[in-house]
């Protein structure tokens, strides 16, 4: 479930950065109003999932995916240029995120153990 709320709260870090570039400064009271709640909502579930996914994991998964996110709508609308060069480097920051998420983490306070033992005459 962390998963899915840090992934959620991308989503949202998406939209709150979307919001602040149509707010034009907070003189528009829509995008400002969709800002402010996104801001809060995106940083309340990245607050929830950093209970259970490491800090810096959590952080680079929910600023990877939310500026992917970002960068992708502004590309899909125009706001942005679209081409080959940016697609690669976007899809490499999602590749990153997909990494960090296959990438098995200890637990808090658990020390490494070995992996293997080593080979005992008695076998």
């Amino acid at each position: 479930m962390p998963w899915v709320v840090l992934l959620a709260s991308a989503v949202l870090e998406a939209v709150w950065a979307t919001a602040l570039g149509a707010s034009e400064g907070f003189s528009r009271p829509l995008p400002t109003a969709v800002f402010a709640v996104a801001l809060v909502a995106s940083m309340a579930g990245l607050g929830y999932a950093a209970r259970s996914i490491p800090i810096g994991t959590a952080y680079a998964v929910w600023t990877g995916v939310g500026a992917a996110l970002t960068v992708g709508y502004a590309m899909a609308t125009g706001t942005e240029e679209l081409s080959p060069l940016r697609v690669l480097f976007l899809a490499c920051i999602v590749s990153a995120v997909i990494g960090l998420k296959l990438v098995p983490a200890r637990a808090r306070g658990e020390t490494p153990t070995r992996t293997t033992e080593p080979a005992s005459d008695t076998d």
